[in-house]
C-alpha cells in the first residue's frame, strides 16, 4: 500500500502541474499539435499556436506528463516544439520582444513562414526518432500541403543540423558526465544483431499482421473519436472540469500500473545472462523483480515500470523467445489500448506515436509466439512489424513510416516486409474511416481542404453556392470613410470586391457599366484608416501620392487591429481612394464552373478568396456574383446547405 500511495501521489502531482500550465497559461499546448500544424500549412490560421507561452508550456508540460507515467509520448509535442522555435526565429521573437533587424522584414510573409514551420516540424520528428530522412519524408507526406524543390533541401539541412547536435551531445555524455542520460545513441531500437530470414510461407503471417494492424488501427480511430467527443463536452464545463478529468485519468493509470503485475506469475532469470541476478528494483535494468523472490523477475512489471522507450526496447528484443509470456503481452496490449484511448484528449501535451508503437509491438510479438516454429522470423522482428502496422492503420502513413522504422531499428533487411505490412495496413484502414489526424481536424473544426474533391461536387456549380450565401458586401473605388468603418465593424470578412460605377466599355461608344476593379484585403483598409489616407472630395489619386504616404513594409503587416484606430466625426464624412490598395487581378471563376474544379484550383494555388463572375456581362448585370472562401468549399458545409447531395452520396455507396 505504501508503494501504491507513493506512486499514485507522485504521478498525481506531476499530472496536476502539467494540466495547470496548459489550462491557465497556454490551452493550445494540449495534445500533439500536429493536426494544427497540418491545418496551418494548408492555409488555416491557428492563433496562439506558435508563441513563446505555448513553447514554454509544451516543453515543461511534456516533461510532467511523460514523467507521470501517462500513456502518451513526447514525439508529437517535439514536432510542435520544433514548429514553435522555427516560427519565433522567423519573426525575430515574440510580439512584445522582437528583434528589429532590417533583414527580418524580408521573411515577414506567409510563404517563408510556412517553410520555416515545415522545417521545424521535420526537425522535431528527427529529434524524436533520430531519423533525419524520416523527418523530411514526414513533412512531405503528412504535414505539408504545398511542396517544392527548395523546401526539400531546406528541411534536409534542418534535420542534418539536428543530427549533428544530437551526436555532439551523445559524445559529450559518453564519458559519464550526464548520468543515466548517457544511455542510448542515434539508433533507438537496434535490432541489427539478428539476421532476417524469411520464406514464402512467412509472407502469410506478415500479411496477417498488416491486416490486423489495419483493422485495429481503424477501430482505435473510431473509439478515440467517440472518446474525444465526450471529452469535448466535459471540457466545455470549464477549467476545473479539465483539471479533474486529467487527474482522474492519472489516478486510474497509476492504480492499474501497480495492480496488474500481481496477475502474472514470476519468471526464473536466465542463468546464461552476464548478470546472474537479472531482476532489479531500481530505475534502470530490463527486468523488474517487483513481488518476485530473488533470482526471478515479473515480466509484466518489467514492461509497465520501465520508461516507454525501455519498454519498446524490451518488446523489440531479439533472440529472447521466452522472455515475455503470452498472457503478460495480452494484458499489456489490452491495458495500453484502454489507457491510450482515454489518455489522449486530456489537457496535457501528448503524442500518439509511442502509445501506438507499444500497442502494436505487443500484438506483433504475440503473433510471433503463436506462429512458433512455423515461422523463421524472430519474435522481436514481429514486434517491429506489429508496431509499424498499427501506426499505418491509424495514421495512414507509408513512405515516411517505413524510413523512420528503418532508421529506428538499423536493419535494412526488414525493408521488403515492412513495406508490405504498411501497404496492407493502410489499405485496410482506408476502407473504414479517415486517419486519426483527419478525425482530430474535424473535431477541432479546422477547415482543412483535402487534395481530392468529393465525386458529387461535380454536380453543383459555384453559382449555386453563391446563391445560398449571405448578401455580398462590396465597396466602391472611392468610398466614404463612414461606410468603410461600418463595414469593418459589422462584418468579419477579410476581403471585399471593389466596384467602379460608370466605367466606360471599350467596345461600345458612350456605354457605361459597373466594373469589377479588384479585391481589397481587410488589413489594407485598416492601414488606410490608420494612416488617415482621407480626401475632402471624392477623386482618384496619383501613384506618387500613395508612395509618399505608404511603404511596402507597412502594407505587409498582418497584425493591424481596427479597434485601435480613432476616427473623428469630421473624418467620417471624408473619402478614401481604394484603387491603389486593390489587387486588380484576383482569381476569378465563371458561375457555371463545378465546385470540384473550383476546389482543386483553390487548394493548388493556395487561395484565400475566389471571386465568382457572371457568365454574361452587360450594362444591367452586376459584375460579380459572389466570393468563395475555404469554408464554402468544405464538403460538410456544402452538404448542410444541399441535403440532397448527401442522400445521393448514400445511394452511390449502396449501388
Amino acid at each position: 500500500m505504501t508503494g501504491l500511495i507513493m506512486l499514485t501521489g507522485a504521478n498525481f502531482l506531476l499530472t496536476l502541474s502539467a494540466t495547470v500550465l496548459v489550462v491557465f497559461f497556454a490551452p493550445t499546448a494540449a495534445g500533439p499539435g500536429i493536426p494544427e500544424i497540418k491545418a496551418y500549412l494548408n492555409g488555416v490560421d491557428t492563433p496562439n499556436m506558435y508563441g513563446a507561452p505555448t513553447l514554454f508550456v509544451k516543453i515543461i508540460g511534456s516533461i510532467g506528463a511523460v514523467s507521470a507515467g501517462l500513456d502518451l509520448g513526447k514525439e508529437g509535442p517535439l514536432v510542435h516544439i520544433g514548429a514553435c522555435i522555427a516560427s519565433l526565429l522567423g519573426q525575430g521573437g515574440t510580439e512584445k520582444h522582437r528583434v528589429k533587424w532590417r533583414w527580418y522584414r524580408y521573411m515577414n510573409n506567409d510563404r517563408d513562414l510556412r517553410d520555416l514551420i515545415t522545417c521545424g516540424a521535420s526537425s522535431g520528428v528527427c529529434a524524436a526518432f533520430r531519423a533525419p530522412v524520416g523527418g523530411v519524408l514526414f513533412a512531405l507526406e503528412e504535414v505539408a500541403t504545398w511542396w517544392r524543390s527548395a523546401l526539400l533541401w531546406r528541411t534536409f539541412f534542418s534535420t542534418a543540423v539536428v543530427v549533428v547536435v544530437l551526436r555532439a551531445f551523445t559524445d559529450y555524455c559518453s564519458s559519464g558526465t550526464c548520468g543515466i542520460f548517457a544511455n542510448g545513441g542515434l539508433i533507438m531500437f537496434d535490432v541489427s544483431n539478428v539476421t532476417v530470414h524469411y520464406h514464402l510461407a512467412d509472407i502469410i503471417s506478415v500479411s496477417l499482421i498488416g491486416l490486423i494492424g489495419g483493422v485495429l488501427g481503424s477501430l482505435y480511430n473510431y473509439v478515440l473519436h467517440k472518446v474525444l467527443r465526450l471529452y469535448s463536452l466535459i471540457n466545455e464545463k470549464g477549467k476545473l472540469a479539465k483539471i479533474l478529468l486529467s487527474l482522474a485519468v492519472s489516478v486510474f493509470t497509476s492504480v492499474s500500473l501497480y495492480s496488474l503485475p500481481f496477475l502474472v506469475s514470476c519468471t526464473k532469470c536466465d542463468p546464461s545472462l552476464p548478470n546472474s541476478g537479472c531482476s532489479t528494483t531500481g530505475r534502470i535494468g530490463n527486468f523488474k523483480r517487483f513481488n518476485c523472490p530473488k533470482g526471478y523477475y515479473n515480466d509484466l512489471a518489467s514492461l509497465l515500470f520501465s520508461t516507454n522507450i525501455d519498454a519498446v526496447r524490451n518488446i523489440f528484443s531479439t533472440n529472447t523467445p521466452g522472455e515475455f509470456h503470452p498472457i503478460s503481452l495480452l494484458i499489456y496490449f489490452i491495458h495500453y489500448s484502454i489507457l491510450g484511448i482515454f489518455t489522449f484528449g486530456i489537457a496535457v501535451p501528448s503524442g500518439l506515436f509511442l502509445p501506438i508503437i507499444l500497442i502494436g509491438s505487443a500484438y506483433g510479438r504475440m503473433v510471433g509466439i503463436i506462429m512458433g516454429s512455423y515461422s523463421t522470423i524472430d519474435h522481436g522482428l514481429y514486434a517491429v512489424l506489429g508496431a509499424a502496422s498499427l501506426m499505418a492503420g491509424s495514421m495512414r502513413m507509408t513512405v515516411s513510416l517505413c524510413v523512420i522504422f528503418l532508421e529506428l531499428t538499423n536493419n535494412l533487411l526488414l525493408l521488403p516486409i515492412t513495406m508490405l505490412v504498411l501497404l496492407i495496413a493502410k489499405s485496410v484502414g482506408d476502407c473504414f474511416n479517415p486517419s486519426i489526424y483527419e478525425i482530430i481536424l474535424e473535431l477541432k473544426g479546422l477547415p482543412f481542404l483535402d487534395a481530392n474533391p468529393e465525386p458529387w461536387m461535380r454536380n453543383i456549380t459555384v453559382g449555386e453556392l453563391a446563391e445560398v450565401k449571405p448578401p455580398l458586401v462590396s465597396l466602391r473605388g472611392v468610398e466614404k470613410v463612414a461606410h468603410i468603418v461600418d463595414v469593418l465593424k459589422n462584418t468579419t470578412h477579410n476581403g471585399f470586391p471593389i466596384i467602379d460605377d460608370g466605367a466606360m466599355i471599350p467596345t461600345s461608344q458612350g456605354t457605361k457599366a459597373r466594373e469589377l476593379h479588384g479585391l481589397i484585403l481587410r488589413t489594407h483598409l485598416v492601414a488606410a484608416l490608420k494612416k488617415k489616407w482621407f480626401l475632402e472630395q471624392p477623386r482618384r489619386t496619383e501613384e506618387w501620392e500613395v508612395r509618399e504616404k505608404f511603404t511596402w513594409v507597412e502594407l505587409t503587416e498582418r497584425d493591424l487591429n481596427f479597434e485601435q484606430v480613432a476616427i473623428s466625426k469630421h473624418e467620417m464624412e471624408m473619402y478614401v481612394d481604394l484603387h491603389p490598395f486593390t489587387n486588380k487581378t484576383p482569381y476569378t471563376v465563371v458561375e457555371d464552373m463545378s465546385v470540384a474544379k473550383a476546389m482543386v484550383l483553390f487548394r493548388q494555388v493556395a487561395l484565400r478568396h475566389m471571386l465568382i463572375v457572371p457568365k454574361y456581362h452587360g450594362s444591367g448585370i452586376y459584375p460579380i456574383t459572389g466570393i468563395l472562401t475555404r469554408q464554402d468549399l468544405r464538403a460538410h458545409n456544402i452538404q448542410n446547405v444541399f441535403p440532397h447531395l448527401a442522400r445521393s452520396k448514400g445511394r452511390e455507396k449502396q449501388i
